[in-house]
């Protein structure tokens, strides 16, 4: 008969590790997720407390036991991938800008938080160290109908952080003099001014007072009144009313007249629909848009052309020292990319570059490479082409090692020459495997924002636009300068346009692929 040992209380305890590991990460998103949505970030809370639901299922029952391993990568897929194109999705919906930058909690908190201060009833004030040099009382006077009323604060720390500090005070004597010794100077308080803004004395009658210059403190009110039932505030000064306007994303009075900063409001489509009915961003738009397709076709030709024939040119047995000149023709793809446009970028300048200095030279031209449309763009795939062709040839080079040798000594018997090699044989064999990284590249290249910014930086701009764009900006770097080049920041718009790019990747990509692997089934 098998003895079982008793478990150790190690072992015992050992059991219970998972179910705590558990239910703490359940509580870290729980936490989390709960104090976003308070915070007012709706979205981003609820996508945690989904996803902490969702944690908890796979992990509860015994039904999705197999999946417990993979949850992690799809979390991390979903936290990376899908939470930032489906929050840019959203964006591009609402009207979220410069000007309408909060949630509408964080508008009602900071109109909540107006406040404003009574210069006529004014306070002088004397400010006197305690004996450890660390504390301090404040000492208010003011004359209201011909006496003097006087305030002594209690003592009290000046604040370490941005907070604010509210101090009591009491009542003085009318011919007392405040405390003994002598106050601080006016160089000494010009180095403690940021903290003591922060100071708020609350006098015995209730009112609050702040400092508003070097020698003198002042009532602080707050001005608005929050209705939470209706939404609206109430001023304390005059009595006006102002509500959400669920349309402009302000707050406003009966006139119209906003207050306050602007709040995230949802638009609809009208992101979308400005886009072509806007003469002034439909114009634009339409002429990025068709660069970018040719940038990106044209990179993905020119790079592939370049590559491929200096990988074949490197197969060609009469050559010595290959490994030497494959390293060379490397070396592109080894150099930091924006060193290497940085040197393109001085070496095509107008004035001092030393390419218009040869040109100038042999045929007598400085050609205008920045401002003139055709050359800036000419010079954009130029560029590229250099940066791209190492990793072509780096593919070309892996694929061409795989052809056999006998197809060229049978096509040499037949009378065939190298026209006939490249474009009946050898091209005909590795475009296949090739075409998703081709695709790859042009997918890349419809996104190429590092190479625009620092080589032409989307110029020569175009003239009437109604956002910031040039001739040469591609879609990424257009919704870049709408996002945060711009002087309205519209979020919105730029979300939208991010939106339309990723669904023509998106299109382009699926029927390359469906082209490419119809193709291969029917050499097959």
């Amino acid at each position: 008969m098998e003895i079982q040992n008793k478990p150790t209380m190690w072992q015992s305890a050992k059991r219970f590790v998972p179910h705590i590991a558990y239910f703490i990460i359940l509580s870290i998103f729980c936490v989390i997720g709960i104090g976003m949505l308070i915070a007012g970030e709706d979205v981003v809370g609820s996508a945690l407390l989904a996803v902490g639901a969702l944690w908890a299922f796979v992990y509860a029952w015994k039904g999705t036991y197999a999946y417990r391993y993979l949850f992690p990568s799809l979390m991390a897929f979903s936290l990376f991938v899908v939470l930032p194109l489906g929050y840019t999705i959203y964006i591009a919906f609402t009207k979220y800008s410069a000007m309408n930058f909060q949630t509408l909690h964080g508008v009602q908190k900071y109109i909540s938080q107006i406040t404003d201060i009574d210069a006529n009833k004014q306070y002088k004030f004397v400010l006197y160290p305690e004996d450890n040099n660390t504390e301090y009382r404040l000492f208010l006077e003011k004359n209201e109908d011909g006496s003097k009323i006087r305030y002594l604060s209690d003592v009290f720390a000046l604040p370490a952080t941005d907070d604010e500090v509210t101090v009591g005070s009491t009542v003085l004597n009318a011919d007392s003099t405040g405390p003994s010794g002598s106050g601080l100077k006016m160089k000494e308080l010009v180095k403690l001014r940021k903290k003591l803004k922060q100071v708020v004395v609350t006098l015995p009658d209730e009112k609050q007072v702040s400092m508003i210059t070097f020698t003198a403190f002042a009532p602080k009110v707050v001005v608005w009144q929050f209705d939470p039932e209706n939404q609206t505030f109430t001023s304390r000064k005059d009595g006006k009313v102002i509500s959400p306007n669920y349309t402009t994303g302000f707050y406003e009075d009966a006139n119209g007249v906003a207050v306050g900063p602007g709040f995230r409001v949802g638009m609809g489509f009208k992101n979308f629909t400005k886009i072509f009915t806007n003469p002034s961003i439909r114009g634009p738009f339409i002429s990025v848009f068709f660069w970018t397709l040719a940038f990106s076709v044209l990179s993905v030709i020119f790079t592939f052309i370049v590559g491929f024939t200096l990988a074949a040119l490197l197969q060609w047995k009469a050559i010595r020292g290959v490994k030497v000149w494959r390293s060379l023709l490397i070396l592109p793809y080894a150099v930091p990319a924006f060193i290497s446009i940085l040197i393109f970028k001085g070496l095509f300048n107008p004035q001092f570059g030393e390419i218009n200095d040869f040109l100038n030279m042999v045929f007598g031209i400085r050609p205008e490479w920045t401002t003139d449309i055709t050359l800036a763009r000419a010079m954009i795939v130029i560029v590229n082409t250099w940066l791209g062709y190492p990793y072509m040839m780096i593919l070309c080079t892996g694929i061409l090692q795989s052809v056999p040798d006998d197809i060229y000594e049978a096509s040499a018997i037949d009378g065939g020459n190298a026209f006939t090699d490249t474009f009946k044989l050898t091209l005909p064999l590795i475009l296949p495997p090739l075409k998703p990284l081709l695709i790859a590249s042009f997918a890349f290249n419809f996104n190429n924002f590092l190479l625009i910014n620092l080589l032409t930086n989307g110029g020569p701009q175009i003239v009437g636009a109604m956002t910031q764009v040039g001739y040469t900006d591609i879609l990424v770097t257009y919704t870049f300068n709408i996002a945060f080049r711009d002087s309205a920041n519209d979020f919105g718009f730029a979300s939208a346009i991010a939106t339309i790019i990723f669904i023509i990747v998106s299109v382009l990509s699926y029927i390359n692929l469906k082209a490419a692997t119809k193709n291969d089934q029917r050499n097959y």
